[in-house]
C-alpha cells in the first residue's frame, strides 16, 4: 500500500491494541517479555494472496531477541504471531514457543503455541 510519499504505515491505534494483546497473552501464562513488540519497529510490505489475489499488509519484527509477524487483511482482520521462547511455568519439559493473536480491532483473541523440549 505504498504511495508517492513512501509506504503507508498501518493505524498506530490498532498497532498499540495488537501489541498489548500479544503481551496480555504472554502475561496470562505468568511470563513477561517487557515492552515487546513495539509497533513502530515493525517493517511492512504489501503481499498478494496467491489464491484470492487480495493484497494484505504484512509486518515483521526482527533484529532483537524475538521475531514476529502481523498480517493486516483488506477486510479488517488481523493475525499476528510473536516469539516468546521461555519455559512454560506450569508444564515441565515444555516451553512457550510463541503467542498468536487474531480478530478485528476491539475484538482480538489469542492463544499460546506450546512445544515440548527435545529429548
Amino acid at each position: 500500500m505504498p504511495n508517492a510519499s513512501g509506504p503507508v504505515r498501518p493505524d498506530p491505534v490498532l498497532g498499540s491494541e495488537l501489541c498489548q494483546a500479544i503481551r496480555r497473552q504472554v502475561e496470562k501464562l505468568g511470563l513477561e517479555i517487557g515492552d515487546e513488540p513495539v509497533w513502530a519497529e515493525a517493517a511492512f510490505v504489501e503481499q498478494a494472496d496467491p489464491y484470492s489475489g487480495e493484497r494484505s499488509l504484512v509486518g515483521t519484527w526482527r533484529g532483537k531477541a524475538r521475531y514476529g509477524t502481523v498480517t493486516l487483511f483488506p477486510d479488517g482482520r488481523v493475525f499476528a504471531e510473536y516469539q516468546v521462547l521461555l519455559p512454560h511455568p506450569a508444564l515441565p519439559g515444555h516451553y512457550v514457543e510463541a503467542v498468536q493473536v487474531w480478530g478485528r480491532a476491539g475484538a482480538l483473541k489469542g492463544d499460546p503455541v506450546i512445544a515440548a523440549f527435545a529429548a
